[in-house]
């Protein structure tokens, strides 16, 4: 097997293949407004579009990646009705913008149970006007299996090769 790209590359080299996040991803948003004018964010609502059984496919890690620690919201997607939730001490909803102070939300949705597509809607007020802005994925929805019970394979940071996931 190839070696995995390095991590600018990962997003064309992961949807080349067609692949998906296992048991976890993490999604990034930063929201500014525009003009003089505050924007309220009220609310971030997690819709779930699609679930089903995991995907049957192996789980490939690549151990890339160290955040910053932003606005963090953690879901459970193998709730019922998936709800962001503050995370890392974050307090909840709501928060105020402008185009000198923009916020930057990282969510990061789990699933160790299912396969789920799904999208995030921040509910949004400023003055009079209000609305709904989705955060989703190009376009389409985000998209995480569950990896429980599948082969398993790791690319840790340093190595040359892929080496075999064992649970333990």
């Amino acid at each position: 097997m190839l070696p995995p790209p390095v991590e600018q590359d990962a997003p064309t080299w992961v949807a080349s293949m067609g692949a998906v996040p296992a048991d976890e991803q993490v999604v990034e948003v930063t929201l500014q407004g525009k003009g003089n004018e505050t924007v309220v964010l009220q609310a971030l609502h997690v819709r779930v579009v699609r679930t089903g059984p995991p995907l049957p496919w192996t789980d490939y890690g690549t151990g890339v990646g160290c955040g910053v620690s932003l606005r963090a919201f953690a879901v459970d997607l193998d709730q019922g009705r998936p709800a962001a939730r503050a995370a890392d001490g974050q307090r909840p909803f709501p928060y105020k913008i402008s185009e000198r102070d923009p916020e930057v939300f990282r969510v990061t949705a789990h699933t160790g149970a299912r396969d789920v597509s799904w999208y995030l809607e921040v509910e949004w007020s400023s003055g009079e006007r209000k609305g709904m802005l989705r955060v989703d994925d190009q376009g389409r929805p985000f998209h995480t299996s569950a990896s429980s019970g599948r082969p398993a394979w790791d690319y840790p940071p340093g190595s040359t090769e892929w080496i075999e996931h064992q649970e333990g």
